[in-house]
């Protein structure tokens, strides 16, 4: 979080320093970035992992629907609530949140802090993520192009497969040969991942200041973005959680649709954010509730972990 205010407070200041074909020439760093980030996180997938979550199939469904059907649904109810309110761009980087695939990363190990089924978590968000690359690009496309922007979805997909999916796939497949290699480099993989989000949001904000993005747009921006990010993630977290009870989950699947159910990845956003909307004036704004929703979920959903955890351990004691 300290990072990403510290490059867009950089943006702000310098932008230049960081525009895409700027000095730093940070649009081609940031692919190859991507590209490494996506083979590492391919190459970190267990196949293992993903057979034995794979038989809670009412699970898989419920925290799919809430990601490509849920949320952006409720976005649909609160444009028509509030859009007028709202400035256009930072609508449709509403849009853009309600339709990104899970995060994996973090919905596991939340998972995981909270006692539930890790491996359902690996699978869910995996399968989010994988159908993300095709499911994403065509709904930003739909509503883009009856907003009056003009985007290709065919060209718009296959862009995201060629940068996202193609590593991913091509470092699971490599996994069993390097995965004592990978072992090693473990540690310094979250570093690396962190990075390359951070180049993203310096970039992105780069091109937007200097494109004007605080001369239209002052302090009352901001507010609605952290305002929209909570209406977001607040009614997300308790839908996920009444259908799973609804629903007759065990808690420890029910842990797996809250968060898994809720999240959405900044870790994919950022990159696909750039492959759908690079070169625009707006970028900074479209990214900015992401940015948010991510650092308030990561916050929201510990103390939830932490609680889920608690009475598990409660259960054990009482056992």
């Amino acid at each position: 979080m300290i990072a990403m205010v510290g490059a867009v407070l950089l943006a702000s200041v310098a932008p230049q320093w960081g525009r895409s074909e700027g000095v730093l020439h940070l649009g081609r760093v940031t692919d190859v970035g991507v590209f490494l980030l996506f083979f590492l996180h391919g190459m970190g997938l267990s196949t293992d992992s993903l057979k034995t979550g794979a038989t809670r199939w009412k699970l898989h469904v419920l925290v799919q629907a809430s990601t490509y059907v849920l949320f952006p649904l409720w976005w649909g109810a609160l444009s028509m609530l509030l859009g007028r309110w709202v400035p256009h761009d930072l609508l449709m980087g509403f849009f853009y949140l309600a339709v990104l695939p899970s995060t994996v990363s973090s919905s596991v190990a939340m998972t995981a802090l909270a006692r539930g089924h890790v491996a359902a978590a690996v699978l869910n968000a995996t399968l989010s993520t994988l159908l993300g690359v095709f499911l994403t690009p065509l709904l930003v496309s739909v509503v883009m192009q009856g907003q009056g922007h003009d985007l290709d979805v065919g060209h718009t997909m296959a862009k995201v497969a060629q940068m996202l999916l193609l590593p991913f796939v091509a470092g699971h497949l490599l996994r069993p040969l390097l995965l004592s290699w990978f072992a090693r480099i473990k540690p310094i993989t979250n570093i690396f991942d962190r990075a390359v989000i951070v180049l993203l949001v310096w970039s992105a904000f780069s091109d937007s200041v200097a494109d004007g993005l605080w001369t239209r747009h002052g302090p009352l921006l901001l507010a609605q973005a952290i305002l929209g990010a909570a209406l977001f993630l607040a009614p997300m977290l308790w839908v996920t959680r009444r259908m799973a009870r609804a629903m007759g989950f065990e808690v420890e699947d029910e842990i797996v649709a809250v968060f898994c159910g809720s999240k959405k990845t900044l870790a994919s956003g950022m990159p696909m954010a750039k492959l759908l909307f690079g070169g625009s004036a707006a970028m900074g704004v479209l990214i900015l509730p992401i940015m948010l929703y991510h650092q308030l979920q990561l916050f929201v959903c510990a103390v939830m972990a932490r609680r889920y955890a608690a009475r598990a351990a409660k259960s054990i004691v009482s056992a």
